[in-house]
């Protein structure tokens, strides 16, 4: 499940959702397009997601180009870096292209994400 992150007036990127949390990577892949204005923490950039699912295979780390859902945002959350979740999240995808983009978002910065075609 191919999707493409569009952070307005700086860049794309690419990235894949997979099955570490399948029901929610799945509930997130069914509602793209969608977009929302970023948020800032640490190496971490993070908007409101438009579904709510609940924990599924919860984890309390990520790894640098993680995409993840947090439960009680409900939250779209993208790790650029070395910094870890404030509380347990779902893993459910990673970056495949254009990591870097992630370092110039600003807080309130427009970001869009669709579906890629395979």
């Amino acid at each position: 499940m191919k999707i493409e992150i569009e952070v307005i007036g700086k860049g794309k990127a690419e990235g894949v959702l997979d099955d570490r949390n399948p029901i929610t990577a799945k509930q997130i892949f069914n509602n793209l397009p969608f977009e929302g204005e970023a948020n800032i923490w640490l190496e971490e950039v993070y908007f409101d997601a438009p579904i709510k699912e609940e924990y599924e295979n919860p984890s309390t780390s990520t790894s640098k180009g993680d995409i993840s859902y947090w439960p009680p945002g409900p939250a779209f959350c993208i790790f650029y870096g070395q910094s870890q979740p404030a509380s347990a999240v779902n893993n459910i995808g990673e970056i495949l292209s254009n990591l870097e983009l992630f370092k110039e978002v600003e807080n309130d910065d427009k970001i869009i994400i669709r579906k890629l075609e395979d």
